[in-house]
């Protein structure tokens, strides 16, 4: 398979890189490599601007599979995939702010286009291409977290106005105290159990009484994921029709590491660059450190070439996604490891041994923030045990666990 870029490519990549020159200055300079996972508290205000400039240039929904206009007719500009990978390219060069509209770009906006009604996408995928209405994921709950299928939130139908009530409670919802809008996976059939029953609600967040987030303090001290309280809050829209939400929710799972997954390497690679420079500065003598730094370098561009080879596929790979989660989530793991061993002692002394009066989530460097937030890196977005029954049973058809 060729993974070369062609001129048309690199004429693009000359163009997405003097619209960021251009465009990252004043406020958006001062929040250049805020940001991303561990670190989704640094400047907010000024990320959430630099959305909607993002929305203004065009460069979002580039990938969207939209008919009408040279961008689709809701996105902005439409990229051929090599396009897009090399817009992720020079947007991680610049270290551009890490991005707080990624949810609603790259995970609800496909499956509205997949499984949404016409009136739904017009009215929802305007505001996420113009970086103007951000959302989050109400997916996991403190009893169905990886068995997604025992979730208990319910959704009750009001025949009088058609709207839903939704009553329940979900967990690591990532980016919720800035979400405008969430889409709730919940049981809308009384009885209904597992798979069966659900349904795909798409709820407004400014709710008050009826929505609460409580931000859950992490071991590195920052907050962005969430504990969300819903109380008879209101949705009037169901995708994909009421009972469908277990398909609509699994296509968007098959849908959430495109070329995203590119993305989040090159901030991986950014990430090892860090430690071999500490391992360097430290005096690079040890031979077993320095076989670890080489292996991780190797399985990183390992990762790269089957993200490349995957979404070239044109036949898809059920397996794919649960396949890159296994990869870069032990990878990033190893590396928050390798990211305080090459510092040695020095790296187990936190803000409280020094300098007591410092907020604990301020005083911890990069190396030790990596490092703590990387544990649960083999857990969320779907624990390795999940990722090995989906493969063990959807792609080489074992037979299933006994539950």
């Amino acid at each position: 398979m060729d993974f070369s870029f062609g001129a048309e490519d690199e004429a693009l990549r000359g163009r997405a890189r003097a619209w960021l020159a251009e465009h990252l200055v004043g406020p958006y300079e001062e929040a250049i490599g805020l940001g991303g996972p561990g670190s989704e508290h640094e400047g907010v205000g000024a990320r959430r601007a630099w959305e909607r400039e993002l929305g203004r240039g065009g460069w979002i929904g580039q990938g969207w599979e939209a008919e009408g206009g040279p961008g689709g007719a809701y996105g902005n500009r439409r990229l051929s995939l090599t396009g897009q990978v090399v817009w992720a390219e020079e947007y991680a060069a610049a270290r551009a702010p890490a991005r707080v509209g990624h949810i609603g770009e790259n995970l609800l906006a496909p499956t509205l286009i997949a499984y949404g009604s016409p009136e739904q996408r017009a009215r929802f995928l305007p505001g996420i291409a113009r970086g103007e209405e951000l959302w989050c994921q109400g997916y996991s709950e403190p009893g169905a977290g990886s068995d997604l299928a025992g979730i208990r939130t319910t959704a009750v139908r009001d025949p009088a106005d058609g709207l839903y009530r939704v009553t329940g409670q979900k967990i690591w919802t990532s980016l919720a105290q800035d979400a405008d809008w969430c889409f709730v996976l919940a049981r809308t059939e009384a009885g209904s159990r597992r798979h069966r029953g659900l349904s795909f609600l798409l709820v407004r967040m400014d709710q008050p009484g009826k929505v609460e987030v409580r931000p859950i303090r992490q071991m590195s001290g920052t907050s962005e994921f969430n504990e969300v309280f819903f109380d008879g809050a209101l949705a009037a829209e169901v995708v994909g029709g009421e009972g469908n939400g277990w398909s609509v929710a699994m296509g968007l799972l098959a849908l959430e590491r495109g070329v995203s997954t590119l993305v989040q390497q090159i901030g991986f690679a950014a990430e090892l660059q860090r430690v071999v420079a500490a391992y360097v500065a430290a005096g690079a003598g040890d031979p077993v450190l320095r076989e670890r730094l080489v292996r991780q370098w190797a399985e990183l561009r390992t990762m790269r070439w089957n993200a490349l080879r995957t979404l070239g596929s044109r036949d898809g790979d059920p397996g794919a996604p649960s396949v890159a989660k296994l990869l870069w989530g032990g990878w990033h793991r190893r590396l928050g490891e390798l990211a305080v061993a090459v510092r040695g002692a020095v790296a187990t002394a936190g803000p409280a041994d020094w300098a007591p009066e410092v907020p604990y989530e301020l005083g911890l460097d990069e190396e030790q923030r990596l490092f703590l937030f990387t544990r649960a890196d083999t857990i969320y977005g779907g624990s390795d045990e999940i990722q090995r029954n989906i493969i063990a049973e959807r792609v080489l058809g074992l037979p299933k666990e006994s539950r």
